[in-house]
């Protein structure tokens, strides 16, 4: 009897898993905002540096219980990348099914990763991605509800509601809606957020890409309006990934920006980069970019959890190269 109790116990341990996991993503950046040429060393500028806890347990034959806790970190300081938060990027505990997955907690907001990043050629990553620098939307959502569906003949699709915090009122604090279908070498995709009480902005963002031989190409519109200082603009990306070989990939590629506010701040930017996987898990990248701001635009070269450096002035143009890596274990 102890010995078939044993037996058990050890087959649903063997049935649960938590895996340490985590991104270590650190670049050296050149950066002129328009005065001089500034040095800086980055963290989280292709992908945000972090470490989690990702586990499973298995309920029934098809149905398992999932959860991720995940922080962000600098790995030029090792700060966390939000003051006073253990867990500031995702923790969420969840089901996971034939019919897809509900997801409950701080999680990525679904226009996030990796959605966005599959709508153009720098992974909306990087000083190069003009996608990233120009377009707005909620990176991470506290309170989160999220229904994930599996892939259905090429068709997959996320939605999420985010309740308020408690003392902030009724109703919902956001709503996102994301949608894609891929066949082949084709993908089209489409998503939009609205966000409500003091962070409201309204995005959509979609594009399709198509693969032919050993090349990507990408054309990507982004619009918005809110946030604070307001964003009112809408834009279009176009760019282009090629694969030398299964380890090298360059990319270049155009974005504009229209300011729909009749200011006509507009800005554009031309980018270029290289990615090359040294290993299975390590990457080395590189890029560069020129953002022209018009009239009294601000807007500047960044990364995914990288702040870029002010215009030196409205309308200042933002020339900068990065060298960088990234290590996943």
């Amino acid at each position: 009897m102890t010995g078939a109790c044993g037996m058990a116990a050890s087959a649903a341990h063997a049935q649960s898993t938590v895996t340490l996991y985590g991104t270590i993503d650190t670049s050296i950046e050149l950066t002129n905002p328009g005065s001089s040429w500034t040095p800086r060393l980055d963290s989280g500028a292709y992908r945000g540096s972090r470490v989690g806890l990702r586990g499973s347990e298995q309920l029934t034959s098809d149905t398992r219980l999932l959860f991720d806790l995940e922080n962000g970190f600098s790995s030029a300081d090792g700060t966390f990348s939000t003051p006073g938060s253990i867990f500031s990027r995702q923790a969420w505990i969840g089901v996971g099914a034939p019919w897809g997955e509900v997801r409950v907690g701080r999680q990525y907001s679904p226009i996030y990763i990796p959605f966005k990043g599959q709508l153009d050629a720098f992974g909306a990553g990087t000083i190069a991605s003009g996608l990233n620098n120009l377009s707005k939307i909620t990176p991470y959502t506290d309170n989160g509800i999220t229904y994930l569906s599996p892939d259905i003949h090429g068709f997959t699709t996320t939605v999420m509601v985010a309740l308020r915090d408690s003392g902030d009122g009724n109703g919902l604090s956001g709503d996102y809606e994301t949608f894609a279908y891929r066949h082949g070498p084709f993908r089209i995709s489409y998503a939009r957020q609205q966000t409500h009480g003091g962070t409201t902005l309204r995005s959509n963002l979609g594009g399709v890409s198509y693969r032919f031989g050993k090349a990507t190409a990408f054309v990507s519109f982004f619009n918005g309006d809110g946030g604070s200082p307001r964003y009112h603009d809408d834009g279009l990306s176009l760019s282009m990934r090629y694969a030398f070989s299964p380890r090298l990939r360059a990319s270049a590629g155009y974005a504009y920006a229209r300011d729909r506010s009749g200011r006509d701040n507009d800005a554009d930017q031309f980018s270029v980069a290289c990615e090359y996987d040294l290993s299975a898990r390590l990457m080395l990248y590189a890029s560069g970019a020129l953002l022209r701001n018009h009239g009294d635009a601000t807007f500047t070269l960044r990364g995914v959890n990288v702040t870029g450096l002010s215009p030196a002035y409205p309308g200042a143009p933002i020339r900068g190269v990065q060298v960088g890596m990234i290590e996943r274990f």
